[in-house]
């Protein structure tokens, strides 16, 4: 869907209002009921469907009515929804062309008021190109039911400290600003991705600073795991930049080797092939120590000292474990279905738990990262109410009810119980024996119009004589 921001300069305050209620009701709701959608944004002068209908006319809402009449957000929707919330807190003012286009996320440029130019990239998971989320990355972790804008917003996040955190110990990659919902801003990398270089003028320093960085981040406790020249940024000074860090796993994984030496693989491959370079010795260095290299020349995975800063641990990076303190790591088992997280982890996970899913998201605080203001306590506030509903009975000071009359109360909620459990019990049993009656039927043991029924006429005319 083509990101059309020139919509967004005629959305007005209900129109993003109702676009937020739409995201709220949507913790609990895959599509949102348009009576919730309307008690949750309680709009002053009402008008709630006729706001929808324009939502609708610029495809940032989806009508479903397969079930009943309802609404979800769309990614131009929540796009929206981002951009708004980053506008207000002064990150940019403007929105530029798009850079490129993954088979995840979109990049566009932005602006601020004063002209300095960044990059905003907008995470798009569960497009046609890859939808096998759920084996290929560790989004979900044991949650069983998703959405795509939530693993969206999970993918952004896990991009978004990893970046401040390579950031913060050196490695070249761009300088990570802000984060919303599905949206990521970071400095714009000056240079060219590496697929696009025919000519290098030094490509064996640029070679071993590359495979540098691949056992650099190893030592760290870290493997990129998609670690080839699309993801690898170069500029005229042949200076080389990391992008793409949402997939990165810990050392620790259960895959960590493999995932090493495939990227260490796609180095090899590319300069060979683009740059006719031949591989007898590796002789990367980093910080002046020599890397132990196989018979192949390329840097072993078991000889690397990952000792060095533990990011994995600080990041809950995908594969590590805090079972016992005393291992630093091990290997896990079961992929996603088994993944064990940390205690850290657990909690922000009960924080971050799925939105969109009524069995996985009771209690969940919010889908998005905005700012606390009146208008969006209000919005809780009504959210709540929604879901608590009305109160059966005012209570007196003392806690009882007015007619005082609890043991009646409760014996009629009783009598209702029992009688629900009966039906349950009933429609189980006729279940079991497959849809047929029991032949204990009322009708079994009579023979209609037989000798029972004549039988039957007659001691019924004797008893009235």
């Amino acid at each position: 869907m083509k990101l059309d921001v020139d919509v967004l300069r005629y959305l007005t305050k209900e129109d993003f209002r109702v676009l937020t209620a739409v995201e709220m009701g949507m913790r609990n709701h895959e599509i949102v009921p348009a009576e919730l959608v309307e008690r949750i944004a309680a709009l002053k002068h009402g008008g709630t469907y006729k706001v929808m209908k324009n939502l609708l006319k610029h495809k940032l809402l989806h009508h479903d009515a397969s079930k009943y009449d309802g609404f979800r957000l769309t990614y131009l929707g929540y796009d929206f929804l981002a951009i708004k919330t980053l506008v207000n807190r002064g990150v940019f003012a403007a929105v530029g062309r798009q850079l490129g286009v993954g088979k995840e996320s979109d990049i566009f440029e932005v602006a601020t008021e004063d002209g300095t130019v960044m990059a905003m990239k907008l995470h798009r998971l569960g497009r046609t190109s890859f939808r096998a989320v759920k084996s290929k990355r560790d989004y979900l972790k044991h949650r069983s039911s998703f959405n795509w804008l939530y693993l969206s917003r999970l993918a952004a996040l896990r991009e978004f400290s990893f970046m401040k955190a390579l950031e913060e110990h050196g490695f070249p990659v761009p300088n990570a600003i802000d984060c919303n919902r599905h949206c990521v801003i970071m400095s714009l990398v000056p240079g060219y991705p590496l697929v696009q270089v025919k000519q290098l003028a030094n490509p064996e320093v640029v070679f071993n600073t590359i495979i540098g960085l691949v056992v650099r981040l190893a030592e760290h406790g870290l493997i990129h795991c998609d670690f080839n020249e699309f993801n690898i940024m170069i500029d005229d000074d042949e200076k080389i930049t990391m992008i793409d860090f949402p997939q990165m796993v810990s050392v620790s994984h259960r895959n960590a080797q493999m995932y090493f030496d495939r990227d260490v693989e796609c180095v090899f491959k590319f300069f060979s092939k683009r740059f006719n370079m031949s591989f007898h010795e590796c002789t990367a260095d980093i910080d002046g120590t020599a890397v132990d290299t196989d018979d192949s020349g390329r840097p072993s995975f078991t000889s690397i000292a990952k000792d060095t800063g533990f990011l994995d641990k600080e990041l809950s990076a995908s594969g590590f474990t805090k079972k016992d303190q005393d291992e630093i790591a091990k290997f896990i088992e079961g992929g996603i279905k088994n993944d064990a997280s940390s205690d850290d982890e657990s909690i922000e996970d009960d924080e971050q738990t799925s939105v969109l899913n009524e069995a996985d998201t009771m209690g969940v605080d919010s889908l998005h990262l905005v700012d606390q203001n009146d208008e969006q306590i209000e919005l809780e506030r009504n959210v709540r109410t929604c879901e608590a509903g009305p109160s059966s009975e005012p209570e007196n000071d003392d806690g009882s009810t007015e007619d005082g009359d609890n043991e009646t109360v409760n014996n009629d909620n009783d009598a209702e119980l029992e009688k629900r459990l009966n039906k349950v019990r009933r429609r189980a049993v006729t279940a079991a024996r497959g849809g047929r009656k029991t032949f204990a039927s009322r009708n079994t043991y009579k023979d209609k119009g037989g000798k029972s029924s004549n039988s039957s006429k007659i001691q019924r005319h004797l008893s009235s004589w």
